[in-house]
Parts: C-alpha cells; structure tokens; sequence
C-alpha cells in the first residue's frame, strides 16, 4: 500500500488521473467520486476504514471547490441544499463511527442491488422524456440515509440522493449542483469522525494523487453539468449508477 515515507512522484500519477477522471464525473452528474476512488484503494489493499477515510479527506476539498463552481453557475437550489445537508451531517457522523468500530459490509449486496434497480429505471426515463417535472417530497430521510451509507460504504451520497431526487421528478441541473454542493458539509464532518477514530494513517500517497487530481477537475463538473441537456445527463446518470453499481455488486458477491 503506497505511503508518504516512500514518497515518488511518478507513483502519484496513476492516482492524479483517477482522481481527475472521477472528479469530472462527479462535478457532471453529482454522483460516482467516492464509488470510483474507494474502489481503487480497496483493489490495491486499502482496508475499508482507512479507505473511506482517506477518500472523503479528499472529497472535503475537491467538493469545497465544486460546490462554489456549481453556485457560480446557478446549479444550486438553497433551500433543497438545506434540507439535504443537516440530516446528511448527521447520517455521516453515524455510519463513520460504525465503519471505525464495526464491519459494514453486511448490508453493501442489498445496497448495490437497490442502487442497480435504480439506475435501470432512470434509464427508462430517459428514454421517455421529458418527464412532468415535481418537486420532490421525500428529501429528510433521503439526507439521513445517503449521509449514512456514504460514510459507512466509503461512498454513495451522490448515488443514493441525486438518483432518488430525480426519481422524484427533480430537475437534473439544479439536483446535481445542489447535492454537490451539500457533499462538502458531508465530507467535512465525515473526515473530522475518522480522523477521531483513526488518526491520519489513512493519509497516504494514494490519498494525495487523489486530492491533486480531484482539484484540478473540480470546476469542470460544474460548467458541464449547466451545458449538457437534461435528458443527456439524466441517460449519464442512469448509466454511471448501473455500471458501478453492478460492478460493485460483482465484486462483493465473489
């Protein structure tokens, strides 16, 4: 497992064009950083903890920046965001003390299963937009839970909130821009509980590429995400959902 006390740079430059590659994905489609990088550290031998440890230190500055690209650019709803962002606080505190002092992986088939079905029926609404636009009536719980799973599966809020809101009938640029824009008040508190439980040894090499590459790529998310038409990121985001989601769950079955 890469560390900082064998540092080189060369070594980084895998991890840069992940965390650039998912970032991009991210900031578009509000959804796939946390899934694509914590799988990675998992495949190289990361254990789960320091993984998503590791990974949301990453998120609370690649999301600090999105989320100021996606306000800039009018992605944002405030009062969704609001009713995102405290109960997803809360849903992360929790699932990151269960993922430091108990295995969670139990649970993370069903949750992959769940999130597949999910990613199918997307795909059948776009094939039949546009859809009636609805405000979206199930959001509270939709923070708690998305908040918890993203701590304690070392990721899964953009997948489990951006989908279930668009379910709803949400307008896609603006549930994007709002649930990345939540994600970094997420991420924040989700690294500070780690930090608590595990100190700074998930900070390793892998961690760093991550960050450079997540940065750079952070304010490009925004502007495609207010540039590609509605039904064309709605098509990504089903797509994007089902493919991992299916890998994940591939993965966790063998």
């Amino acid at each position: 497992m890469p560390d900082l006390a064998t540092f080189d740079f060369t070594s980084l430059l895998p991890f840069i064009a992940v965390g650039f590659a998912a970032q991009v994905v991210d900031g578009a489609l509000g959804m796939a950083f946390g899934v694509i990088s914590n799988t990675m550290l998992l495949w190289i031998g990361v254990p789960p903890a320091a993984a998503s440890a590791g990974v949301h230190t990453v998120e609370t500055f690649t999301t600090a920046v999105s989320g100021i690209s996606h306000a800039l650019h009018r992605n944002v709803d405030w009062k969704l965001f609001l009713r995102l962002m405290i109960p997803g606080v809360i849903g992360g505190i929790c699932g990151a003390y269960l993922l430091s002092n108990i295995d969670a992986s139990v649970a993370k088939p069903f949750i992959l299963a769940y999130l597949t079905g999910i990613g199918l029926y997307l795909l059948y609404r776009a094939a039949r937009f546009p859809p009636k636009p609805k405000q979206p009536k199930i959001v509270e719980p939709l923070g708690l839970i998305g908040g918890f799973l993203d701590a304690a599966g070392g990721g899964g809020w953009g997948p489990v909130v951006t989908s279930n809101l668009l379910v709803q009938g949400a307008e896609p640029r603006t549930t994007i821009g709002t649930v990345n824009t939540a994600e970094f008040f997420l991420t924040l508190t989700i690294s500070i509980t780690f930090i608590t439980q595990l100190g700074w040894k998930a900070f390793t090499i892998a961690t760093v590429g991550l960050l450079i590459g997540g940065l750079i790529a952070a304010p490009f998310g925004a502007m495609l995400a207010k540039r590609v038409p509605a039904r064309r990121l709605l098509l990504l985001v089903g797509v994007i959902l089902t493919a991992t989601s299916l890998f994940g769950l591939y993965r966790a079955l063998s």
